[in-house]
């Protein structure tokens, strides 16, 4: 993979969505949902299987896209997650030392397919790492640090789907949702137990810290004070034919489940305008 040296405009990377009624100290981030892939990268895929990108968190955006008229902010990355992966730590290391993982630049998919002809270097990693994670991140810290300045804490969502069948990572995925704070190292009990009531209430089958406890983005801004940090994964069934994700907006199921996962986001943001005003 050649040296990239490319000078890209922060807008490029990401989307912010910012609040379309009153704020709540509420963010939305959407790590893997991104589809762009430059084309040094792009050249080197093993394979077409790999240029149809397995593995996106498809249509997210499109899923979540109430959220800022709930007061809320949304960051969504552009970039897919075989360019780097936000939702891994910059400096390489392992979520789960021992468990099958994929990588800061993935090199396997979940099914153990290898996503490149030729895999990047250390050297070409650490650049994709500086040009597409590092903005991600300071970006998300800044939102952070600008909410929790503004209202004394911050609540982030980090939203992620997954598809349904067995993988290197795990078996068949029979629960809909999958919640994960770290063991409970993320976030206080009132937003876990208020996103499991909600998911139950919408009729989905819901698990704690079960498979998906939560990534990079979870564990390292969880760990800030004033921050409560959860991440959702929702099976790709839930919510389009997972055979046909290039129109699942366009899916009589996309729009149905998306107005069942509304009220689920609209109680946090409720919980948290009533706890700003009281305080």
């Amino acid at each position: 993979m050649k040296a990239m040296n490319l000078q890209i405009a922060e807008t490029e990377l990401y989307e912010v969505r910012p609040p379309m009624t009153p704020a709540v100290p509420l963010i939305v981030s959407i790590p893997h949902a991104g589809t762009q892939v430059p084309p040094a990268v792009a050249a080197r895929f093993a394979s077409p299987a790999i240029a149809a990108l397995p593995m996106t968190d498809w249509h997210l955006p499109d899923l979540y896209d109430f959220v800022p008229a709930l007061g809320a902010i949304m960051l969504a990355a552009r970039y897919s997650r075989f360019v780097v992966d936000l939702n891994r730590p910059p400096d390489g290391q392992p979520l789960y030392p021992g468990r099958f993982e994929t990588g800061l630049v993935p090199l396997t998919t979940f099914d153990g397919e290898p996503v490149f002809s030729a895999p990047p270097s250390a050297a070409e990693t650490e650049e994709l790492a500086a040009i597409y994670h590092r903005p991600y991140h300071d970006r998300l810290r800044t939102l952070l640090e600008e909410t929790r300045t503004r209202f004394g804490r911050a609540v982030l969502i980090d939203a992620h789907s997954v598809a349904s069948g067995p993988s290197e990572v795990h078996g068949a995925l029979e629960e809909e949702v999958y919640l994960g704070d770290r063991d409970g190292r993320t976030c206080g009990a009132w937003l876990r137990e208020l996103l499991l009531a909600g998911c139950r209430e919408a009729g989905w089958r819901v698990v704690h810290n079960q498979i998906y406890k939560g990534g990079y983005t979870t564990a390292h801004y969880g760990e800030m004070e004033g921050v409560d940090a959860i991440q959702i994964e929702m099976c790709q069934r839930v919510y389009m034919d997972e055979a046909r994700p290039e129109d699942a907006p366009e899916q009589p199921l996309f729009g149905q489940v998306r107005e069942r996962l509304r009220p689920i986001i609209r109680s946090v943001a409720n919980r948290l305008a009533e706890s700003s005003a009281v305080e």
